[in-house]
């Protein structure tokens, strides 16, 4: 059960916590501090200078009784070996009661060995169930940071309430660690990451966060560099720090877009597979896994359950090791013998949500099960493949259909750089089915930099079970009790600055035994402009050919200074209407090219036609506030009768 402070003691509580957590030479727990070299596993001094404790702590997988504290012994992060020396070196663990490492509650020892990179996993048994405790590593007279971390309740036991957070996709020259910076400052029982952890390739970007080394990464030096890199981070350490994390996996780790043993590059097996080892290798050195997870050579089980009480249980996926290879036609995506999860994983998963006696029943996970193909025919809803459980029909089918027989399966999903709440339907070719299930997607910390900050508030063309979409950065909070779900969309002012402040854009309830996503944070005002009449695919590639035609639907005029018009969905194409107004039942035609701008037609001054409309697209048209007033899909091309498909 978790003890509810005053929120104002809290805050101040959590910021003393995390200035100390944060400075690495913090004293207590370990005796009186000096300053000197580390210890080796032989007693005598380490030949390495300076501190090793550069990447921090964290700690992970809680059970009722026991979680994994994790570090990297690692003077010099850059380097392949992390500046360490060749050779097992001892490290000290302690557990405590109290932020101040007064209180031990367990200690031990155990050595960071070359192999492993210098890296600690350790198993910490005999904890109370659903206990705050801290903890800290010591190498000679070298001191980590302080950690907090709490364990599972107990199997069974009723809990009143579960928070937690999930982030995905962490793009390291794209941004700043911001959001992890403001997670870190939550009252939080558990963190987890949903993938993309890292990124393999060579961006520098223009932040002075480029990548090292400054190419893309394939071999364990290369993978052990970049995920020191992206450990070093201080924002990120202080969000480690804060709360015991679980983590999974998605595609960046390794490589873009592979799957199995197939390389986006089309690599020989054998070579990708070589790859692959050393980026699981890494994958194990930096995160708070159990040491029996540790690789065998391109194999790492990593999907995983853990219960929290009677109230939820989590179900870790790992849609990347097992999948056959991504396709992008409906055709190939229906072939009842594909698979994103393998035959193993998905009986595994079977056979839990069907068990199941959790009040919640979660599924970390990396990329949309909802149908989410932008803008299929709205006649046939033919979705294609591509890499999310869209390609993969016969897994999401059988999903889905354990999903009705499941008490309240809500899965939570990162990948795609956006927020969504998603209704998942049992058949998403028949609008009518039931709703079985919600989806909630997460935005990325920091991958494609500041969004446009786009926001819609209920369904799209394409998507009718879409209850919200929004384009800025940041995490995902959510508070399970066993009468609701409620998720909050926290975004961040800019990751393009060290410094952000956070806010909640807007927050969703799942209710008990009603699946699907009902939004219970107020809708900003919004005026009310229509798209009445699109024209795509220019006549013989006249630019001024192709419009979007809008009207005020309402009795007031409105000023559209700073609105946007995107003929490319949210992807871009942006059109800012500047200093504008649109008279009450009046309509304005935006045509895409050049010409002079009149009381009802007003150009874009692009010197480029719309990207290839050879399948449907999007006409969007948004507020300055950036809140989505309408959209209307392009019928397909050869189809330009009639492009007003609403």
């Amino acid at each position: 059960m978790r003890q509810i402070r005053n929120a104002d003691q809290f805050d101040s509580d959590r910021r003393e916590f995390l200035r100390r957590a944060g400075a690495a030479a913090v004293v207590a727990g370990f005796g009186s501090a000096t300053t000197g070299t580390a210890v080796g596993a032989d007693g005598t001094q380490g030949p390495f200078d300076g501190d090793p404790f550069t990447l921090g702590v964290t700690s992970g997988d809680p059970l009722p009784d026991s979680v994994v504290l994790w570090t990297r012994l690692a003077p010099e992060p850059l380097a392949g070996d992390g500046g360490m020396p060749d050779r097992s070196v001892a490290v000290q663990w302690r557990v405590a009661a109290d932020d101040g490492m007064n209180e031990i509650v367990e200690k031990g020892k155990t050595k960071a060995e070359p192999a492993l990179g210098h890296s600690v996993h350790v198993d910490v048994r005999g904890l109370a169930p659903n206990t705050e405790y801290f903890y800290q590593f010591r190498v000679g007279s070298y001191r980590s940071p302080v950690g907090r971390t709490k364990t599972a309740p107990a199997a069974g036991t009723e809990v009143d309430a579960l928070t937690f957070a999930f982030v995905s996709c962490q793009n390291y020259p794209s941004g700043y660690y911001t959001a992890h910076r403001q997670l870190a400052r939550e009252e939080l029982d558990l963190a987890v990451h949903l993938g993309d952890y890292i990124y393999e390739g060579g961006a520098q970007g223009s932040l002075g966060r480029g990548h090292e080394p400054p190419r893309e990464i394939e071999d364990l030096a290369d993978y052990r560099i970049r995920a020191a890199q992206y450990k070093a981070d201080p924002d990120l350490q202080a969000a480690h720090a804060s709360c015991p994390w679980i983590v999974t996996w998605d595609d960046h780790e390794v490589e873009n877009n592979y799957a199995d043993e197939t390389s986006e590059n089309d690599d020989p097996p054998e070579e990708f597979l070589e790859r692959r080892a050393d980026a699981y290798q890494a994958y194990f050195e930096h995160q708070p896994l159990r040491p029996e997870r540790i690789p065998d050579g391109p194999e790492l089980p990593l999907y995983r359950r853990f219960t929290f009480g009677d109230l939820a249980e989590f179900n870790v996926l790992d849609t990347r090791q097992y999948r056959d290879d991504q396709v992008y036609s409906g055709d190939e995506a229906t072939d009842s013998e594909r698979t994103i999860l393998g035959d193993e994983q998905e009986a595994w998963l079977v056979e839990g949500l069907t068990s199941s006696s959790a009040q919640w029943n979660v599924l970390a996970n990396q990329v949309p099960v909802a149908a989410t193909d932008e803008n299929p025919n709205p006649d046939v809803q033919e979705f294609g493949g591509g890499d999310k459980w869209d390609g993969y029909r016969a897994d999401r089918k059988t999903l889905l259909s354990v999903m009705e027989r499941t008490l309240n399966p809500v899965v939570i999903t990162g990948d795609v750089h956006r927020n969504y709440a998603y209704d998942l339907k049992a058949d998403f070719t028949d609008l009518d089915s039931e709703t079985v299930g919600t989806e909630y997607v997460g935005t990325s910390v920091s991958s494609f930099g500041d969004g446009t900050g786009l926001t819609q508030y209920g369904s799209s063309a394409g998507e009718p079970w879409q209850r919200f979409a929004n384009d800025d950065r940041g995490y995902v909070r959510c508070t399970i009790t066993p009468e609701q779900w409620q998720t909050d969309y926290r975004v961040v002012s800019t990751v393009e600055k060290p410094k952000a402040s956070v806010r909640t854009l807007a927050s969703f309830v799942t209710g008990d035994g009603e699946p699907g996503a009902k939004r219970v944070s107020e809708r900003p005002t919004h005026e009310p402009i229509a798209i009445t009449e699109i024209q795509a695919d220019a006549p013989n590639g006249d630019l001024n050919g192709e419009y979007v035609t809008l009207r005020n639907t309402g009795d007031t005029a409105v000023g559209c200074s700073g609105f946007l018009l995107s003929f490319e969905g949210w992807r871009g194409q942006f059109y800012t209407f500047d200093g504008f107004t649109l008279g009450a039942g009046k309509t304005v035609t935006v045509r895409n090219g050049s010409g002079e701008d009149t009381a009802s037609t007003l150009y874009t001054g692009f010197d480029a036609p719309v990207l290839n409309n050879s399948s449907p697209d999007l006409v969007v048209v948004a507020n300055d506030d950036r809140i989505v007033l309408d959209e209307a899909s392009y019928a397909p091309s050869g189809d330009n009768d009639d492009q007003s498909e609403r």
